[in-house]
């Protein structure tokens, strides 16, 4: 693929850029609880204030389906962008309309103008043309530094690009595709694959698109149990819906020449629930009992996880939790997994969504070559798909 330009690659002086950026951050009752994705855009902004630029941010928040939710406005996070900048951040009241188009004319270099959650519109999620000729307003630039939503060919990630003049990258989005393509291009012996999470419809087309090309894919999470299901194994009161146990079967028919790179859990730590007593313990993984619910990989495939990872893998890529991480002990798995690839010397990447979450809330991010911001991006960039906020860019 064709190298992509981003900010470096042009004079930003007094420019009047549109920049996309990913502040879809947790909020309760009102409050920020994880600012990640604010510092994250911090390096593209500042390049821009100090080039004298009048900045107009505008992202997305929640899914409000196209109609105005309060509780999803992004005034919080103007006011939480303005805090860290210790500058003012001024809130627009829409995204669109005479009003906004009026702010963003009178916006003078150095000042930042956040525009409403783009989603208060149907038209961003539908790409409509003319919603996003309206966002685009009198840009002479367009930043896309939201690499978590660049899998999305929305208005205010493709459709604005046919309005603005120069279209480029931000500093995030480089360094994601920087790092992502070295698990994009890799192949054979030493590319090891992580899959986790809950549903095997949802990584369907990564199984196969990576399969054929990895030394190994090791699966955990609920998705593992749905391998077990479809080849007959007892699987309790485990996740599992007929979907990802239908996907699961299509898999391995469609995929047996590679069965042997196909990693499943040799054992699991799982917990009563019919009857409740709360007992919990460990088992092979073809000896579940009815009666209890398989809730993260056991011992002996942390193991062998661990001997994978770190002896025979040159590149990494991990995407979704072992087990339920966000409940102890259930955590132990996901936990294992993230030691050994602090362990390792390969080049490790997590791609974001829970794994990154798990990784954050575990300390290891620091211990890791890169841990992306997009979760559905980062797996459909490294399986081989293109990104239509990508390709939207303009070539260097």
């Amino acid at each position: 693929m064709a190298r992509k330009k981003s900010i470096t690659d042009v004079d930003l002086s007094g420019k009047h850029p549109l920049v996309r950026v990913d502040f879809n951050v947790p909020i309760e009752g009102g409050e920020i609880t994880d600012e990640t994705r604010i510092k994250a855009a911090l390096p593209t902004i500042n390049a821009l204030l100090d080039a004298g630029c009048a900045v107009t941010l505008c992202s997305h928040l929640g899914r409000p389906k196209g109609k105005v939710v309060p509780e999803e406005s992004l005034a919080p996070v103007a006011e939480r962008l303005g805090r860290i900048l210790n500058a003012e951040v001024t809130m627009a009241p829409d995204c669109v309309g005479e009003e906004v188009a009026r702010m963003r004319a009178d916006l003078q270099p150095g000042q930042v103008l956040m525009l409403e959650n783009t989603r208060f519109h149907a038209g961003e999620e539908k790409n409509d043309r003319d919603f996003a000729e309206q966002l685009a307003g009198d840009a002479d630039l367009f930043i896309d530094d939201a690499f978590g939503s660049m899998h999305r060919a929305h208005a205010s990630t493709v459709g604005v690009t046919e309005f603005i003049g120069e279209c480029v990258s931000g500093l995030l989005v480089r360094e994601e595709l920087d790092q992502l393509t070295r698990c994009r291009e890799a192949s054979g012996d030493g590319f090891i694959v992580i899959l986790g999470g809950a549903k095997v419809e949802d990584k369907i087309d990564a199984i196969r698109q990576l399969l054929p090309r990895v030394e190994k894919l090791l699966v955990g999470g609920a998705m593992a149990w749905s391998f077990l299901k479809v080849q007959g194994m007892e699987i309790g009161e485990s996740l599992s819906k007929p979907e990802s146990v239908e996907a699961a079967g299509a898999i391995l028919s469609e995929l047996s020449e590679y069965r042997d790179r196909l990693m499943l859990p040799l054992d699991v730590h799982m917990k009563q629930v019919e009857p409740d007593t709360g007992e919990m313990k460990f088992a092979d993984a073809d000896a579940i009992e009815p009666g209890w619910d398989a809730l993260d990989i056991g011992p002996k495939t942390r193991e062998e996880y661990r001997r994978i990872i770190t002896k025979e893998a040159e590149v990494v890529f991990w995407n979704g939790p072992m087990g339920l991480f966000e409940v102890s002990p259930f955590d132990e798995g996901t936990r294992a997994v993230a030691q050994a690839l602090a362990d390792t010397e390969a080049f490790t990447v997590v791609g974001g969504g829970d794994s990154a979450a798990a990784i954050t809330q575990m300390g290891f991010e620091d211990k890791l070559s890169h841990v992306s911001t997009g979760g559905g991006a980062s797996i459909e960039y490294v399986q081989g798909d293109e990104l239509p906020g990508v390709e939207a860019l303009d070539e260097a």
